[in-house]
């Protein structure tokens, strides 16, 4: 009985210590993450292996792991750029991104955990000033939003596709103007809409007199083209036929008027 206090308090505290060291070498890595084992003894970073996957990991107690997201991710910005004629713009912009999972070793060795600020972002603003100077206000208030949109991605995408990022989208969220140029942008883009309408309503009373003039000049052409084939014996002919016509009426009476070949019947009716 007095030896077991002396067995059982070693074996307590070698409980502990086990513990302990399963307690710091237990690395757990949720749903879309990855860990980087960084060895104390072993060479540092580990950038020739895969890094850990999801879930459950027992590690030396001296290594550590630094786990990153390897899902899609959003990183928005903010900044103010110049115009092709000097004018400050606000651009507002958003990158759409992920690192690239099997260079996830040599990622967090050359840039670090913050390589969203060391390298993302300093990139995007300069891709967008570089971009929005070749363009006028007009030009980025209205019509080439998307093409620059496309070529702030690909300029981005130069400089990012050797940084171990992965690049999936660029997306222009606003351009704010100075209030003179959005205004006096407005009032042209108005003044042109205005145009376009009153050349369509041209156009249109255009075809419509130039519809008229075609067919008041069938009717025309065809009341020509009946009189000059519209004969004295024509006439006469057609007059005979419609007397015929109208004697079959059983109250009908027939006088003849004139005399010789010429004439004519009168047809009287009774009723």
């Amino acid at each position: 009985m007095d030896k077991l206090p002396k067995i059982a308090l070693p074996v307590i505290f070698a409980f502990i210590v086990v513990i302990i060291l399963i307690s710091k070498s237990a690395v757990t890595i949720g749903s879309g993450e990855a860990g980087v084992l960084y060895k104390t003894f072993g060479g540092g970073v580990v950038t020739d292996e895969p890094p850990l996957g999801e879930g459950f990991h027992i590690v030396a107690p001296w290594n550590k792991v630094f786990v990153y997201e390897v899902r899609q991710q959003e990183v928005l910005e903010k900044m103010n750029v110049l115009s092709s004629n000097g004018l400050d713009i606000k651009l507002e912009a958003s990158a759409w991104f992920e690192p690239i999972r099997n260079d996830l070793g040599k990622l967090h060795q050359e840039k670090g955990e913050a390589y969203v600020q060391r390298v993302l972002l300093p990139t995007i603003r300069s891709a967008a000033r570089s971009v929005v100077g070749r363009y006028t206000p007009e030009q980025l208030y209205s019509s080439k939003r998307d093409a620059i949109q496309q070529e702030i991605f690909d300029e981005t995408q130069k400089i990012v596709s050797g940084q171990y990022i992965q690049l999936n989208e660029i997306l222009v969220r606003d351009v704010t103007l100075p209030p003179t140029i959005k205004d006096a942008i407005e009032r042209k883009l108005k003044q042109e809409q205005e145009s376009l309408e009153y050349e369509f309503r041209l156009v249109t009373a255009k075809k419509e007199a130039e519809k008229v003039t075609i067919e008041a000049q069938g009717k025309a052409d065809a009341n020509r083209i009946l009189s000059a084939s519209l004969t004295d014996k024509i006439l006469q002919d057609k007059g005979i036929d419609a007397t015929l016509k109208l004697a079959q009426s059983a109250n009908a009476k027939v006088v003849v008027v004139g005399s010789g070949e010429s004439g004519l019947p009168l047809i009287l009716g009774n009723n």
